[in-house]
């Protein structure tokens, strides 16, 4: 149940690799002392506290900005982890080695419907979002689809538990089509997994996120890609509710959320520097592709408020819910809108509003 990595660096890998849990396991350590959902956030990290974070390019960005001393300096003891995405991280949740991940709004879903019990406490968007999709819908050499109408009877990737999945089956919906009118071809995406399935034939339709178009279309030049026209920008930090009760955790993840907000303002006014430092340093691009990336990704927002940005997932829930025959889900139950306030706060007058948000 992979997703894409949250804007500021899903477009790179569907997942990142190389997890370190074995180092994680028992890092864990909170206050101890219970926290009621429904309780103001306390504002005093207790000593000893530690919380343990899946967010490669944020922690990029908190190292090259300098941000990250206001993590130490109050008091936040981030144990980090090279992981992120809806399989990686729900495993580690499982296992309790891990607190928080960057995701897109998939996991949080099927966290739910697989028994992990976990809270979005952070929100992000892309400004002008239909001008810096996510994902197209690539399409192999020699097949003719040109817009959303021409899918009928074509082969598509699926992944039920990605962000792709989800987008696949709101793109039907958006055509007037069903699952009945196409053949959708059970496919993990990861990697450039998809793009190996267009070249080969294998399937006739793919979403592809913005740097796998340009190796796609590179490799096989005969090979297309056609916008989805659907807004696709969810990004959040999605983390377990046994962290969010514990005071100390609940504590540290205030302040985390507010540096966090800082730091991707940051990104949009350093694009330079987060280029160097997460996507040649970490993801080794080179300089060229890096630019490409930055200008693929757009503008990240901080909204003000998140009510655009959870009746879209309650949207996404009761499709899936329907197309995928899971239960009903109110998705309120999956937000702690107590750090909406916290982010808003962080990113002051620069909160984005309308429908951005």
């Amino acid at each position: 149940m992979t997703t894409t990595t949250p804007r500021t660096h899903r477009r790179r890998t569907a997942v990142l690799a190389a997890v370190l849990l074995p180092v994680l396991a028992g890092c864990g350590g909170g206050s101890g002392e219970s926290l009621k959902l429904s309780a103001p956030l306390p504002d005093t990290v207790p000593s000893g506290t530690q919380i343990r974070i899946g967010d490669p390019s944020v922690q990029a960005i908190l190292d090259a900005s300098g941000l990250g001393k206001q993590l130490t300096d109050a008091g936040v003891d981030v144990q980090w982890a090279n992981i992120t995405g809806g399989p990686q991280s729900i495993q580690a949740f499982r296992g309790d080695q891990l607190d928080c991940s960057s995701v897109a709004d998939i996991p949080s879903l099927f966290a739910a419907w697989t028994g992990t019990s976990t809270r979005i406490v952070f929100q992000s968007v892309t400004v002008d979002p239909l001008r810096h999709p996510t994902y197209e819908l690539g399409t192999a050499p020699g097949t003719t689809v040109r817009s959303l109408a021409d899918l009928r009877g074509k082969r598509i990737a699926y992944s039920a538990g990605q962000a792709q999945g989800a987008l696949v089956l709101r793109v039907l919906q958006k055509a007037g089509l069903s699952r009945k009118d196409v053949t959708l071809v059970d496919l993990t995406s990861t990697g450039d997994s998809y793009v190996t399935a267009l070249g080969s034939g294998a399937v006739d339709v793919a979403p592809l996120g913005a740097s796998n178009v340009r190796i796609y279309r590179a490799k096989y030049p005969r090979g297309g890609a056609v916008p989805t026209g659907i807004r696709d920008d969810a990004a959040t930090l999605y983390c377990l509710t046994s962290a969010v009760r514990d005071a100390g955790k609940a504590a540290a993840l205030k302040v985390y959320v507010a540096v966090r907000a800082r730091a991707l303002l940051w990104k949009n006014t350093h694009p330079d520097q987060y280029a160097k430092a997460y996507l040649e340093g970490t993801q080794g691009l080179s300089a060229a592709d890096a630019r490409a990336v930055i200008a693929d990704d757009g503008t990240t927002g901080i909204p003000a408020n998140w009510d655009n940005a959870v009746t879209r997932l309650q949207r996404t829930a009761d499709l899936l819910a329907r197309e995928q025959h899971h239960p009903k889900l109110d998705v309120s139950t999956l937000v702690d809108r107590r750090y909406e306030k916290v982010e808003a706060a962080a990113a002051g007058s620069r909160a984005v509003t309308g429908d951005a948000s």
